[in-house]
C-alpha cells in the first residue's frame, strides 16, 4: 500500500523549502546588482576611450560638455550636449562620439531616475564638466596633457541628484573656468552636479586614463540640504576633480 506523507513531514519540507528561499533570494540579488555594476563599468570604459579618441583627433582636447550650433532656418544658437542630441524626433550621437555609437551605453542599468529633458533617452552618466569638458561660456575644454594625473582624475561618473541625473559633473568647490555666481560652493548648480551611490551603497567612476573602478567610500554631502539620500561628491575638495 502506498503510504501518503504525514502533516507533520509536509511542514518539515515546507519549512526547508522556505529556509532555502531565504538564502536563495539575497544571493541572487546580489549576484543581479553585481551584474549590474560590472555593466555600468563597461559603459563607463568606453565613454573614457570615446573620450581619449577624441581627443587624439582634435589636437589633445577633450569634446566639449556643451556647445551651441547656429540652426540654420530660425538663426537661432541650439545648445547641444556631449552624449547625444535629438533632431527633428530622432536621437544622434554627440560630439563625445563623432557621429558613431551604440547610444544604449549611455544608460547605467542600475538607474531607474528620471531623465532631465524630453531629448534624453538615455541617463545615469555624468561628464567632468567644472575642469575637463567645461560648460558653454566656460572657456574651452581641458587638454589630455594637462591632466596631472590621469590615474585620478575623474572624467564620467554615476550621475544623480533629487530632481534626476545631470549629465554635468561639478566638483564641490568651484574651478577657475566656473562663474562664481551661478557655480558657487552652495548653488544649485553645484548640486546637481553630484554623484550617485547606488551599486549597493559604492559608486564607480571612470578616469582620464581609461580605467573605470568602483568607488567604496561614503558620499561627501558637506552639510548640503539639496542633496538626496545616497548621493554626494566624491571628495570634500577638488582633488578629484581637478587637473593637478
Amino acid at each position: 500500500m502506498r503510504k501518503a506523507f504525514t502533516l507533520v513531514e509536509l511542514l518539515v519540507v515546507i519549512g526547508i523549502i522556505a529556509v532555502l528561499i531565504g538564502i536563495l533570494v539575497p544571493t541572487l540579488s546580489r549576484a543581479r546588482q553585481s551584474a549590474k555594476t560590472v555593466k555600468c563599468l563597461s559603459n563607463l570604459r568606453q565613454l573614457a576611450v570615446a573620450a581619449v579618441g577624441y581627443a587624439g583627433e582634435s589636437r589633445g582636447y577633450y569634446p566639449p560638455a556643451q556647445w551651441g550650433i547656429v540652426d540654420p532656418v530660425t538663426g537661432l544658437v541650439v545648445k547641444r550636449d556631449w552624449d547625444f542630441a535629438a533632431e527633428n524626433g530622432k536621437v544622434i550621437p554627440g560630439l563625445l562620439w563623432q557621429g558613431r555609437t551604440t547610444m544604449a551605453i549611455q544608460q547605467c542599468p542600475s538607474f531607474d531616475g528620471r531623465n532631465n529633458s524630453s531629448g534624453d533617452p538615455f541617463t545615469g552618466y555624468n561628464y567632468n564638466t567644472s575642469f575637463i569638458g567645461r560648460g558653454n561660456g566656460e572657456g574651452p575644454p581641458a587638454k589630455m596633457s594637462q591632466v596631472r594625473q590621469p590615474s585620478r582624475t575623474v572624467i564620467f561618473g554615476d550621475g544623480e541628484w533629487k530632481m534626476g541625473a545631470n549629465k554635468y559633473m561639478r566638483s564641490p568647490q568651484p574651478s577657475p573656468t566656473e562663474d562664481a555666481f551661478s557655480f558657487g560652493e552652495f548653488s544649485t548648480a553645484k548640486a546637481s552636479g553630484a554623484q550617485g551611490f547606488r551599486h549597493a551603497g559604492k559608486t564607480n567612476a571612470a578616469f582620464c586614463d581609461g580605467h573605470a573602478e568602483t568607488l567604496r567610500m561614503e558620499p561627501f554631502n558637506l552639510g548640503r540640504a539639496d542633496l538626496a539620500k545616497g548621493t554626494g561628491f566624491l571628495s570634500a575638495d577638488n582633488s578629484l576633480y581637478d587637473l593637478e
